[in-house]
């Protein structure tokens, strides 16, 4: 069975990987499995054949015969649970790994939305100058409890897994404000994920999208 995704057809980012399809993208060259894109405007996001897809008429979606997924995490999680290469065969190794998973998505990323939200979406609000220290405040916190824990070593627990690719993935996010670069051994760590050959493929097909050349896969 063939695997459709599908992706902006053209990124708020630009192609510079920030969008969520380029997890999803990421994870499928991981486990080496073959998938077409469906590429979504804005508009037709919002349509009903999208909304049957994603209720909330966002991407990416997963297609899979007549499985249809939403939502990142629930996607990542089912790739790598359905092919080796993104998580342990050890029973608690594979436990750790999808902790890590739901940490990035549901500790670590929150405040950084947050950022994203006070920056782009609410810049011109007069509560954004007295926000803006907090919600940089908040973020900062969480990176040092994840550098701390992360330490000197390569990956979050072993060798390199799903929670890994989820981690990386969040923390791309703040590459353009340069809140990163305050935390030497996460910025590593980014640079170790990218450095991978299966994130070089995945991004340079989101990247074709944006260039506009036919999107790879």
């Amino acid at each position: 069975m063939t695997i459709v995704i599908t992706a902006f057809e053209r990124s708020p980012d630009g192609g510079k990987g920030l969008a969520r399809d380029t997890r999803v993208r990421w994870a499928l060259e991981e486990a080496g499995q073959p998938y077409e894109v469906r590429l979504v405007s804005s508009r037709a996001m919002k349509e009903p054949a999208h909304r049957a897809l994603h209720p909330f008429g966002q991407i990416p979606t997963y297609e899979e015969g007549d499985l249809v997924l939403f939502e990142t995490g629930a996607i990542m999680l089912h790739i790598a649970e359905r092919h080796a290469g993104l998580l342990p065969v050890d029973s608690n190794a594979r436990a750790r790994a999808i902790a890590w998973m739901f940490a990035a998505l549901n500790t670590v990323e929150p405040p950084i939305l947050e950022l994203v939200t006070a920056r782009f979406l609410e810049g011109d609000k007069p509560w954004t100058k007295e926000r803006m220290p907090l919600v940089v405040d908040r973020i900062h916190a969480r990176l040092k409890q994840l550098s701390d824990r992360l330490g000197d070593a390569e990956w979050l627990d072993g060798a390199f897994s799903a929670g890994d690719l989820m981690m990386a993935s969040v923390l791309l996010r703040l590459k353009p404000s340069g809140i990163l670069n305050e935390h030497p051994n996460l910025v590593a760590y980014v640079a170790r994920g990218e450095a991978r050959p299966a994130y070089i493929r995945a991004f340079a097909a989101q990247l074709a999208v944006n260039a506009g050349k036919p999107p790879a896969g």
